[in-house]
């Protein structure tokens, strides 16, 4: 079945992140991929805009399928491969609604994240101002403080929708491994900091991380120290 897929993606790619997670989830191996360069601009190629004429990726197809949108590739192998590998969307309504839930408000947080760590490459130079990045950056200490307060009331060892690793993990996990990757404080966001470490050991986790970041893991240093005083 996985030969018949096949996956654009670059690494560091959140969305890109998601759909790999998943395929690793659902014991999809050994389906056809290749890596793409952004600062190549390899997403504008022809090849990718044949599958996927808005030229972004991760760019997935399944046979004659075409599933570009991160979400919605995640959902599709989940239904079309429900009885393989990982079951990712439980079957009680209560668990399903905090599952959904948490996966849309997923979005929400890594608009958060990119406004921040991709400001310069979003926003031409002259268009930069200081007091824009500020409340970026306030924006992005608020909702870090939520997902704080959500594991806060999971309790130790939770994973986001509960007590078992769900779609929601899948998709919003690569925000959280982005924001520790590009040097948030695990000392300051100790609940958040405790999900990394629980989940970044986990096979399908290990399996698909960005190669750049174990290459080259003190390169991002973007949070470090740029939400300390928020």
């Amino acid at each position: 079945m996985a030969k018949a897929m096949t996956l654009l993606w670059a690494t560091g790619s959140c969305p890109c992140w998601r759909v790999m997670i998943a395929l690793e989830e659902k014991s999809l191996q050994g389906y056809n991929q290749k890596l793409l360069s952004f600062d190549k601009m390899e997403h504008k190629s022809q090849e990718v805009l044949d599958i996927n004429p808005r030229g972004q990726i991760p760019t997935f197809k399944h046979g004659d399928n075409v599933i570009n949108e991160s979400y919605a590739a995640c959902f599709y192998l989940e239904s079309q491969f429900k009885t393989q590998g990982t079951k990712l969307i439980p079957d009680g309504p209560a668990e399903q609604a905090l599952v959904y839930q948490r996966m849309f408000e997923g979005l929400t947080f890594y608009e958060k994240l990119t406004a921040v760590i991709y400001y310069e490459w979003y926003v031409p130079e002259g268009e930069r101002h200081e007091s824009a990045l500020k409340r970026n950056k306030e924006a992005l200490v608020t909702e870090l403080k939520l997902w704080e307060s959500y594991l806060q009331k999971l309790g130790s060892g939770s994973y986001l929708a509960g007590p078992s690793f769900t779609l929601a993990d899948v998709v919003v996990f690569p925000t959280v491994g982005a924001l520790f990757g590009f040097g948030l404080s695990p000392e300051r966001y100790t609940k958040l900091g405790e999900y990394y470490n629980l989940l970044k050991e986990r096979p399908s986790v290990k399996a698909s991380w960005p190669p750049h970041w174990s290459e080259n893991p003190k390169d991002q240093d973007t949070l470090k120290d740029t939400l300390k005083d928020i």
